[in-house]
């Protein structure tokens, strides 16, 4: 069927313009949504991919063009609920009639009018020019009249409309405001156990653009090494790790020749300070055989062995996944002293009991610790995703226990602040009869110089407090 619309006679038909960023950050959100891929994953692809193309026809596509692609994109992601409520506002039929890529350039577009600083008249024309290119003039004509209606009012005024009041329905009113779901709002909620005021600083951390941060793998470079070989200013020193380096906006990890070397890597500080501490964590007798658990990707599984070759220590790292313990051996390859990559499944060791002196186990989660990073995942997680996680999480935990000698430390960690995720289940293995006793231990002072970490003995850091993600440790040492 021809979607060119009927023009008047004698006026000639107008081809849309191809907009290389706009048409990029449209196919990453279709990517978002019909395949379920990550953001972080499929965006440095296109981005190449754009590039490429603007070479071979004698264009450019430079880093303002990455830049504006990148915020469209993240941007878009990090809002979804509180542009669909404003959408809704908008459009005569219930958004599950809307299709699909409709909804992601109308999204885009409310990105451009009420977040962003480009002109709205530019927002909408661009838009529009998106919608013929991708969806043809017909349903453009439907974008452009819903895009003009949100053009009526800045976002401020849409939240007025759209949000309940706090007093009527606080959880409903933050999750439209903030863009989490309502589940989400509650389950950070229960976890701060704090005011109004934390849960909104929280939910606000959730949506603002994380650093870059960088470790520094110890005996093969340090922060100062690194910073000395970029140009003054492209860096700072993190704010509580001692092998962290946060870049400057803009700055590509990519282009550092230690990370290029696997001499330091990109690390969220406290994925940095769990490593540390399970590291420092005080132990009687043999020190002498660390266990990663679950170490795909092998961010934390790099920096433990490089702390294990310091003390003369050995690092296994196990992990279930063939192709993820593949990427376990490119993290480890020229490590310093001894180190062993096994695919093996943690709930079921290959290795004999009490066999290890740490271990640490990164369990997986809903990640719910990591919205910054992932956009997208609060918009796909579910309820049930946290019971689901909940048997995998325990077996694991209890393994661990099994894994480490009497009087040696277990690690339990997680990239989600979710009770259910956390203390419930370090709670429920410590009182289960079939896992080894073992005692909690205070982990606040293994996280030197970081305030705010709460009564303990667990810690758990967040987005708002720290500027890390919300990591969770508990220390566990095995008593009999």
């Amino acid at each position: 069927m021809n979607d060119q619309p009927r023009r008047p006679q004698g006026k000639p038909y107008r081809r849309p313009q191809r907009d290389p960023v706009r048409i990029l950050a449209f196919e990453a959100l279709r990517a978002v949504g019909e395949r379920d891929a990550y953001a972080n994953l499929v965006l440095p692809a296109l981005l190449r991919n754009a590039e490429e193309e603007a070479a071979r026809k004698g264009r450019v596509f430079d880093r303002r063009d990455a830049a504006l692609a990148t915020e469209l994109v993240y941007g878009t992601l990090r809002h979804q609920g509180t542009y669909d409520a404003i959408i809704a506002a908008c459009v005569d039929r219930p958004l599950r009639d809307v299709d699909p890529p409709v909804l992601d350039v109308l999204a885009l577009g409310a990105h451009q009018l009420l977040a962003t600083r480009i002109p709205p008249h530019a927002a909408v024309s661009a838009t529009v020019e998106l919608a013929r290119v991708v969806l043809g003039d017909g349903r453009a004509k439907f974008v452009n009249a819903v895009l003009r209606r949100i053009s009526a009012h800045d976002l401020d005024a849409w939240l007025e409309q759209v949000a309940p009041p706090y007093d009527e329905d606080p959880e409903d009113h933050l999750a439209v405001v903030h863009a989490h779901p309502r589940w989400i709002v509650g389950a950070l909620w229960d976890a701060l156990g704090g005011s109004r005021a934390g849960i909104e600083d929280l939910l606000e951390a959730d949506n603002a653009r994380p650093e870059v941060t960088l470790v520094a793998r110890p005996g093969r470079s340090t922060p100062d090494e690194i910073a000395g070989a970029l140009p003054e200013g492209a860096t700072e020193p993190g704010r509580w790790s001692p092998y962290a380096l946060r870049l400057a906006e803009g700055g590509d990890p990519a282009a550092i020749d230690a990370v290029r070397e696997g001499r330091a890597g990109v690390q969220d500080e406290g994925s940095q300070l769990v490593a540390a501490a399970l590291a420092a964590a005080p132990l009687e007798g043999p020190d002498s055989r660390w266990l990663d658990g679950c170490a795909g990707p092998g961010g934390k599984a790099a920096l433990l062995a490089a702390l294990a070759a310091e003390r003369g220590a050995a690092l296994v790292a196990a992990e279930k996944q063939p192709h993820r313990a593949g990427l376990v051996r490119r993290a480890l390859a020229g490590s310093p002293g001894t180190h062993q990559v096994v695919v093996a499944d943690g709930t079921r060791p290959v290795w004999a009991p009490g066999s290890f002196d740490r271990v640490l186990v990164d369990v997986p989660c809903t990640g719910l610790g990591a919205l910054r990073r992932r956009p997208e995942a609060r918009w796909r997680r579910r309820p049930e995703d946290v019971a689901g996680f909940g048997p995998l999480q325990r077996s694991l935990l209890t393994e661990a226990l099994n894994s480490v000698r009497v009087g040696g430390v277990v690690g339990y960690a997680t990239c989600s602040p979710h009770l259910a995720e956390t203390r419930a289940v370090v709670e429920d293995v410590l009182r289960a009869e079939r896992a080894p006793a073992a005692e909690l231990l205070d982990a606040r002072p293994l996280f030197r110089g970081v305030p705010e970490l709460g009564d303990g003995p667990d810690v758990q850091l967040w987005p708002h407090l720290h500027g890390t993600d919300a990591m969770y440790l508990a220390l566990l040492r095995r008593t009999a």
